[in-house]
């Protein structure tokens, strides 16, 4: 019972950092709009925090439908990452190695997307959330984000993954089938089964900020507000 309501904190905790990534967006000048999904690929990294809320929705909206169909993609190529954000701000701070990633857009599309419009939108994951652009992306191909929005996100991911220092990472597909089988099949507390061990990654709590010296002014009310949010 302590346990289901330490995470049903967590969770109030997430959407409050959502809603405070939202405000700080509606200050930008972005070009995202809807139909616009040339962004959103197979590649996008979730925690298992955040499958429980896309599982729950899924479920209560009777979108099953949407796990059968990463079930048919499981089979094809996505990023998989090895470290976490938090894992990477220490190798960085403590001069290590950093593991090699291996990503490729066109590995294809994010296998939810249904007629380029994502079923999950409100529910969406943070990955999803912070990928913005000042042009648009299908006629340059590519993002434009300034450096500084791209430190902010890096500071919600870091906050992200703390709160759910207990969970794990991974790519969305393997989290999302996780989670399900997880409330179907896994008793709590179980070890993480063979099939997703090697795709899932430890989350981390907080240890080191890598902000940018030129840009911590700026950035402190961000953190403060981050701050006082976990508090």
């Amino acid at each position: 019972m302590l346990t289901d309501i330490i995470h049903q904190k967590k969770r109030k905790i997430l959407a409050q950092i959502y809603k405070l990534h939202d405000d700080f967006l509606q200050k930008l000048n972005i070009t995202c709009k809807k139909y616009c999904s040339h962004c959103c690929t197979r590649n996008v990294i979730i925690t298992t925090l955040e499958a429980d809320e896309i599982v729950d929705s899924l479920i209560s909206e009777k979108q099953n439908y949407l796990f059968e169909k990463l079930k048919d993609e499981r089979s094809r190529g996505r990023f998989i990452p090895k470290t976490t954000t938090n894992m990477f701000a220490v190798l960085c701070v403590n001069g290590k190695d950093i593991p090699e990633e291996e990503s490729d857009v066109s590995w294809g599309s994010c296998p939810f997307l249904i007629d380029k419009e994502c079923p999950i939108y409100e529910k969406r994951p943070f990955g999803c959330r912070c990928f913005v652009s000042t042009s648009d992306c299908s006629k340059k191909g590519y993002a434009e984000i300034d450096p500084f929005v791209l430190t902010v996100n890096n500071l919600f991911l870091q906050f992200i993954e703390h709160i759910d220092s207990q969970g794990h990472s991974g790519n969305f597909t393997d989290v999302i089938l996780y989670t399900e089988a997880k409330r179907n099949k896994f008793p709590k507390n179980s070890a993480i089964p063979e099939i997703f061990l090697n795709k899932l990654i430890k989350n981390h709590p907080i240890t080191f900020l890598p902000i940018p010296p030129e840009e911590k002014s700026r950035i402190e009310p961000v953190l403060q507000a981050l701050q006082n949010i976990i508090a």
